[in-house]
């Protein structure tokens, strides 16, 4: 059966009615829009066709007919027209991003939660740490007479900080020894090697000192596990509750969507640009019965950064497409832009 010009027409217009409408949509209806240019009885025996191919459902009784999953996969690969952002748009995504000196944990926390206003769905944002970022310095500074702040620096520009709490009186001829001796363990090694087992013989090398300074050592293997795991935020995710189709699945999906353990490998397995998993087409049943859309973006020469967008089927895929790649791309050049400076001021 041909695929030809007038199914694709009926196919779209369908389409494009059902996600305005969210109402199954008939023969007649279609048959008085532009660009149609038939009769009822001639939409009827396409869709019947459409419907035959697999590419159109009909739910219960009605005599309407909505798309199916391949319906949608169809229309987005082959038949639909983005719809190009205005400069008003623009603007307003722009001045999302106008802040001085972000502070990169919050910039993409923010980020999330901006992109879930804008489009009313629920976000995700990830970066992840290339497996060439090295340790750039350890840092500990006494905050007082027990207490320190020890700072671990990326060779990505990435900064972390931890409060360790000692059970000794912090004085400059300790904090000068350990300085030295974490730097010339870890300081120049990549973050990847900086395993577990790696930290426990850097201990064993402190003989006597190996106690009294594990809580130090430990807080240099979370900050560098922290660093190379990456950020991981949610927003929106309430936005899920206000859709009937969620009404049994929401907690569901929200639940997934916190375990970053399950969600982060699909995130992070695209291609550049933006990429569209239908209903069924996601690997995880918690999403069976959505969307995803995932931009990757790039930070510097990596291209280690994602955000994606979790909503209902039926979605604006035209409007939301190049909403999601402008931002993403707005996104990846503040980040780039940000951590490029807190480089250059190390």
């Amino acid at each position: 059966m041909r695929f030809d010009e007038r199914k694709q027409k009926i196919l779209s217009a369908i389409i494009e009615t059902y996600i305005k409408t969210g109402e199954p949509v008939g023969s007649k209806t279609l048959s008085e829009m532009p660009g149609i240019g038939v009769s009822p009885a001639t939409v009827r025996n396409e869709m019947a066709a459409l419907f035959s191919m697999g590419l159109l459902e009909q739910p219960h009784t009605s005599a309407g007919r909505v798309p199916s999953h391949l319906g949608y996969r169809i229309y987005i690969d082959n038949l639909m027209r983005e719809k190009p952002l205005t400069e008003d748009e623009k603007d307003g995504i722009d001045a999302l991003f106008n802040v001085g000196d972000p502070d990169p944990d919050r910039l993409l926390q923010d980020s999330a939660e901006a992109l879930a206003e804008y489009t009313g769905c629920a976000t995700v944002a990830m970066t992840t740490t290339p497996a060439h970022v090295t340790v750039e310095h350890i840092d500990i500074v006494p905050a007082d007479r027990g207490t320190v702040v020890l700072l671990v620096i990326a060779s990505s520009g990435v900064v972390k900080s931890k409060v360790c709490r000692l059970n000794f009186e912090v004085n400059v001829g300790i904090t000068d020894f350990f300085k030295k001796f974490a730097n010339g363990s870890f300081a120049g090694r990549t973050l990847k090697e900086i395993s577990a087992d790696y930290v426990r013989s850097v201990a064993i090398r402190l003989g006597d000192y190996t106690e009294v300074f594990n809580p130090l050592i430990v807080g240099i293997y979370e900050l560098c596990k922290e660093v190379y795991d990456g950020q991981y935020y949610l927003g929106g995710e309430e936005k899920l509750l206000t859709y009937n189709q969620y009404s049994d699945r929401a907690l569901e999906i929200m639940k997934l969507l916190s375990r970053r353990e399950e969600i982060g490998p699909v995130l992070g397995s695209n291609p550049s640009g933006v990429t569209v998993f239908i209903g069924k087409e996601n690997s995880l049943s918690e999403l069976s019965g959505s969307s995803l859309l995932v931009a990757r973006f790039s930070i510097g020469e990596n291209d280690c950064g994602t955000i994606g967008l979790i909503g209902p089927v039926r979605m604006d895929y035209a409007r939301l497409i190049p909403h999601l790649e402008y931002f993403a791309e707005k996104l990846g050049t503040l980040l780039s832009m940000t951590y490029q400076q807190k480089t250059g001021e190390e």
